[in-house]
This record gives C-alpha cells, structure tokens and sequence, in this order.
C-alpha cells in the first residue's frame, strides 16, 4: 500500500457522499436565491377573454411528451414540503409540470358478470397541486419560480382549487400573483369560491373577491353561485363579504332556489341555528325575497318549518313570507313542520306553529291532528283555532302513557269538551282572528288593550282547553 494513501470504511465514504449532495444543494439553493434577487417580481395579469385564456402567457418551448411519474416517494416530497428533496427532484427540469399518477385497486360492479370485480384507476395530480393543497408555500413558491404552470389541471383541478378548499391563503396569493385564473371551472363544474366552504376559507375567498374573482358565477351543472354554498352552509362572514362585492340574492340554481332557501335548507341542527339566522337576517336585509319558491314551489319557510327552525321561521314571517303557500304536492309550511313533530321535539315547535297562525296560516285539520299528540303544547295550539273541538276518539288512544301522564289535565279537558260549545270569548277570539287573516299579528299589536288580551288573541296556551 503507498504510503500516500489509506483505506476508508463504508461508513466513512458514505459520510463523505453526503456532505457532497449537502454542498450541492446548497450551492444550488445559492444561484436561485442570487437569481430571485436579479428577477423583477411578475407583472400585473392583463385583462382575461372570454374564454378565460391569458393574454399575457409567454408561448415556451415544451418537451413532446409529458413527463408521468408514479413513484410514491417523489408524491410525498412534494405532499410533505421537503424542500431538500424538492430540489433534488426538480434537477430534471421536465420534472416542474411532470402529471403525478396515482394507482388504486377499487372494487367495481361488473352487470355482464354479476358480480364484484377489482378494477385499476388511475388519478393525476402535478406536484403544484399536491403542495398547494398541503399548504407548503415554500414549495409552491419555488414550483412557480421554475415555471410550473398556474392553471394547469390534471385529474380535473387546478391548484387554486386544492389551496382554496385546503384553506391556505398563502398558497391563493402566490397563485394568483402568477397568474392562475380565479374563475377556471374544475371538472365538476366548480370555480375555487364554490370550494371556500369552511370557516377556515374565509382569506382565501377574500384573496379571490380582492383579486377578480367573479361573485356570482354559477357551477356547470348544478348553478350554484357562491353565495348559494356560503348560504348552504351558514358561514356569515362569506356570506357579507361576497354581499359587499356585488353578489346576486335573487340568484337562482338548477332547482330555481335562491341563497336564501339554500341557508333556510343547511339550518339542519339546533345547535347552528344561532349562525344559520344571522346569514338569514344578512339576505333579508340584502333584499331577499322570502316568498321566493323554487321550481317544486318550495319556499324558504317551507324549510325553516321542516327543519323546526322557530326564530329564521319568525324573521321570514316579519319580512313578509307567505304562511300559507302551497309547494308542489300542496303540502303548506304548517303541514311541514307537523311532519317533523316527532323528529323535533325539544326545538320548540309550538312557537313555530303559533307564529305561522299568528299570520294567518290555517289550522290543520282535524285529520292531521293525530300527528300533533306528541307535542301536546301544538296540539293545544290547533284545537284554540277551532270554534268547536273536533272528536278525539280515533287518536286519543294511542298517546304515549308518559304523555297521558304528564299532560293530564290538558287531555282530559280535550275529552271532556269534544264537540262541545266553547265559550264565548273563545268564540269571539276566533272570530276576530278570521276576519284579520294574515294581518292578525300586526293588528292584535296596534290594538289599545289590555297585554293580557293581546297574549290571549295571539294563542298564548295555558294548559286546558275551555
């Protein structure tokens, strides 16, 4: 062995392999930080066309064929944000709009066969995508600055899609200062607004508004506008900022529905009323319709009602709603809510059910009674309605013992004035009540009496029927 030389151990040399890939990348991080310093930050997007194309792109050269890479190993680098394996990567330059395919097993129903089979499909995504919706900003950024194309949208969406829907203000920002279109439609028909439809999106839809984005462009197929998702899902601070950039109330989708009944559709859970309300109060107050139905006729307080919705049902009453429109199959808001009675039962529905009397809904007739005797607070409220209390006998029944029991005095008054004479100041209430109709509740405030005989016109129960 020369004495000007000596062995090294495995370790050793691997050692040494590393600290040279680490003074690569390092010298490669270098020249691009020393040519960001030396680039003009891009200029301002000139005014689209019609048909949503850049004027302003710079025709480049491409390769002929599309680099495709399916190794998962590459998809992480850029899922996770490691940007020392992201540099390593894009060393080949076909690399920066290379399609990521993905490759699953998925069980599918073969009818020729009867029978389950395994099939193979395939997804594409780009490494722009799989950043931008993991929110690596670093890494988009970089993407950007070796010339990954903004709008470009393998397996159906862009990457403005995926950080719009993932929630990452400032992955949208980079984009959009690159150019990416805020209206191009994905493969499903939706725009990136249509996908701002969480509390956590709330700065990637301002980014949009603030940077051209159209506020009442509807979905290929369904014409949802945004205001319809942020409606449908009860966010109120979306709903006011796309109000303050111009967005329609009036507008409507496939189903001839306005944001409005979409926000009265989404108040599904009593626990969300409470912001479901406010978005209805910000529409109304923006000069939604609430008697707007949609093709089945179907209006915004048919679906407070089926929802058991007692305040949003009480704010479209006093904006003027019709408290006894008919959908298409006939079916009145009333008849709504008593189909839910049994869903329903600690969410109020007797105040629901006496504001839409109070606005001169009609009663329900004595064959739907049955659905009220398990609320008996609705039940007392429809049987005030009638001047004689209809026969009880083919339902009474079959009320739960539990209810018997802890309604007692209010069923046994039921039985003992079927189809009796009421008494006259019932006869009268009934009377005015008739004659005021729908401008009962107005004219019952104006009247110079007494608040006790206000509560008693306006079906305040008292437990008994007398």
């Amino acid at each position: 062995m020369s004495r000007d030389t000596f062995p090294f151990t495995s370790a050793s040399l691997r050692s040494l392999r590393l600290e040279r890939e680490m003074q690569d990348w390092e010298d490669a991080r270098r020249d691009l930080a020393h040519r960001r310093a030396m680039t003009r930050g891009p200029l301002a997007a000139a005014p689209r066309s019609q048909g949503g194309a850049r004027a302003d792109k710079i025709q480049e050269v491409r390769l002929p064929t599309q680099l495709r890479c399916r190794d998962p190993a590459v998809h992480n680098t850029f899922t996770c944000g490691d940007m020392r394996g992201v540099y390593a990567v894009l060393k080949e330059p076909g690399m920066v709009n290379a399609v990521m395919e993905t490759v699953q097993e998925e069980m599918v129903w073969a009818p020729e066969m009867g029978m389950w089979t395994l099939s193979s499909k395939t997804k594409q995504t780009s490494a722009l995508r799989l950043a931008a919706g993991g929110g690596h900003t670093g890494c988009v950024e970089e993407l950007l600055f070796r010339g990954a194309e903004a709008d470009a949208d393998p397996g159906g969406r862009t990457a403005l899609h995926d950080a719009c829907s993932g929630g990452h203000p400032a992955c949208v920002q980079l984009l959009l200062s690159h150019g990416a279109d805020p209206d191009q439609l994905a493969v499903d028909g939706s725009a990136a607004l249509h996908l701002c439809s969480s509390p956590d999106t709330l700065q990637c839809a301002e980014l949009l508004v603030s940077g051209g984005a159209d506020v009442n462009i509807s979905s290929r197929d369904s014409k949802l506008t945004p205001l319809h998702v942020a409606s449908r899902h009860g966010l109120e601070q979306h709903v006011e900022v796309l109000l303050a950039h111009g967005a329609d109330v009036s507008a409507q989708n496939r189903e001839g529905e306005t944001p409005l009944n979409a926000a009265c559709a989404g108040a599904e859970r009593a626990t969300e009323a409470g912001r479901y309300l406010r978005v209805v109060q910000r529409l109304l107050g923006a000069g939604a319709d609430p008697g707007r139905a949609g093709r089945k006729q179907h209006t915004p307080l048919h679906n407070a009602c089926g929802n058991c919705s007692p305040r949003i049902a009480e704010q479209l009453l006093q904006h003027g709603a019709p408290a006894d429109a008919g959908n298409c199959l006939g079916y009145t808001p009333m008849d709504c809510l008593l189909q839910v009675l049994e869903e329903h039962p600690d969410q109020q529905p007797e105040a629901i059910a006496r504001s839409l009397l109070n606005y001169g809904a009609r009663p329900a007739p004595p064959k739907m009674l049955k659905l009220c005797m398990l609320s008996p607070p609705v039940l007392e409220l429809m049987l005030n309605c009638y001047p004689v209390v209809p026969s009880c006998e083919d339902w009474m029944d079959q009320v739960p013992e539990e209810l018997l029991q802890e309604h007692r005095p209010l069923f046994e008054s039921i039985r003992r004035m079927s189809l009796q004479p009421r008494l006259l100041q019932h006869l009268c209430r009934c009377s005015l009540r008739r004659h005021w109709g729908s401008r009962c509740h107005s004219a019952v405030n104006t009247m110079n009496i007494p608040a006790s005989l206000k509560k008693y016109l306006l079906l305040c129960p008292e437990g008994a029927i007398r």
